[in-house]
């Protein structure tokens, strides 16, 4: 329940309404439990407040405080309108900035160097000799699995499998 100027007069209206709830509540189980067979009739364990001493308002107190309350309800609902002026220069918010049109092409034209840049440096990192043995080590791993069965069998070949750009001795 929030506690923004909450007076006295608010607080003790407040109680009163609950205590009158209590009482209707109250009444209403008694009533229920009169419905049950062989239920009580009287009221459970919370004392009747005495009826007769209940405080009375005044036509313009009553007045005055919905006035006051009419008053804070629409300054709490008004901050949808004071968004747009702050207190303090602290709160404004920032500027949005822009960029532009030749801001925007130096970072283009940057961002693609650096790109041909990182793809120049890869490409020559990249040594010719890594796919030969690649391909090697491949071939090694195809010809281990299948060499257990056929090893016997098979006699070295003069033409074996060379490396790619030199000549064999009996190509045509």
């Amino acid at each position: 329940m929030p506690t923004r100027n909450l007076t006295p007069q608010i607080i003790n209206a407040a109680i009163l309404g609950f205590e009158e709830q209590k009482r209707h509540i109250d009444t209403q189980i008694a009533e229920l439990r009169a419905m049950l067979p062989g239920g009580r009739t009287e009221a459970a364990a919370t004392p009747e407040a005495p009826k007769g001493k209940r405080r009375k308002l005044s036509a313009a107190a009553r007045k005055r405080i919905g006035d006051a309350q009419r008053k804070r309800w629409a300054e709490s609902t008004k901050p949808s309108e004071r968004q747009g002026q702050l207190a303090s220069p602290q709160e404004t918010p920032k500027r949005k900035r822009k960029l532009s049109a030749a801001g925007k092409r130096a970072i283009v034209e940057a961002t693609k160097k650096r790109w041909a840049a990182f793809h120049a440096a890869k490409a020559v990192q990249k040594p010719v000799v890594a796919k030969k043995s690649a391909a090697k080590k491949a071939a090694a791993k195809k010809a281990a699995l299948k060499a257990p069965v056929k090893v016997a069998a098979k006699k070295p070949q003069k033409n074996a499998v060379k490396a790619p750009g030199t000549a064999s001795v009996g190509a045509a």
